[in-house]
């Protein structure tokens, strides 16, 4: 953040600060007062502070005369514009899964599990084989895996060309690896798809992982990835 943007922020921290020193809503014009600001300055903060769900607007007390002035209060709940730290949660749960007995079989159920319920609120109309494919390669693009669909040998693939979650993976390919499984063979099965995915090699290239497609005429085993 440049130099001016730290001295917004800091404002508009201030700003804040100032709301919560009290347990009364407060005006434009006691904030600026308080801090020795322009009105103006405090409403460009107050608008933004809204907008992120920190502070909030009070209707006032309209017994008086005349137009009753904006108040506002904030908003005491955990910042929502605070920082993230998405990717140590998902560590600690894979290294929790790892530790446990047959973690590539439970990577891939909980995978499995969660397409179901996502995917399965797509249309469930009768779907081909082509169709199936192409349905699971948007539906794992809009997941980030950057997939293609391709013919080899006479056999439908998918390549993956990039994995969402790849800092996990190259640390905990036998859990991970197995999750994307699950995320695909759930995909088809909720949308009662004639295909499957017969297994999943990941990593055949540096930059490349992929999904063996096959008929649905059997309950393919869930570890079936090669690693």
């Amino acid at each position: 953040m440049s130099e001016k943007g730290d001295r917004v922020a800091g404002r508009r921290e201030e700003v804040l600060a100032a709301l919560r020193a009290t347990s009364e809503p407060m005006t434009i014009v006691a904030i600026a007062d308080g801090l020795g600001v322009h009105p103006n300055t405090v409403r460009f903060h107050l608008d933004t502070l809204v907008g992120d769900g920190r502070a909030e607007r009070v209707e006032p007390d309209r017994r008086g005369p005349g137009r009753p002035p904006l108040m506002f209060r904030a908003v005491h709940r955990m910042d929502p514009g605070g920082p993230r730290r998405y990717q140590v949660l998902a560590e600690i749960l894979l290294m929790s899964l790892a530790g446990q007995r047959n973690p590539a079989a439970k990577a891939a159920s909980a995978g499995r599990a969660w397409a179901r319920r996502i995917a399965g609120r797509d249309d469930r109309t009768a779907i081909s084989a082509n169709q199936s494919a192409r349905r699971l390669v948007k539906f794992l693009d809009e997941l980030g895996f950057a997939p293609r669909l391709r013919t080899v040998s006479g056999k439908q693939q998918v390549g993956l060309r990039h994995c969402p979650f790849l800092e996990l993976a190259e640390g905990g390919s036998d859990v991970v690896c197995p999750v994307h499984l699950g995320l695909m063979r759930g995909a088809l099965e909720a949308w009662d798809a004639p295909v499957t995915v017969e297994k999943l090699e990941p990593f055949v290239e540096p930059d490349l992982c992929v999904a063996h497609l096959t008929a649905s005429t059997k309950s393919p085993v869930a570890s079936d990835f090669v690693p």
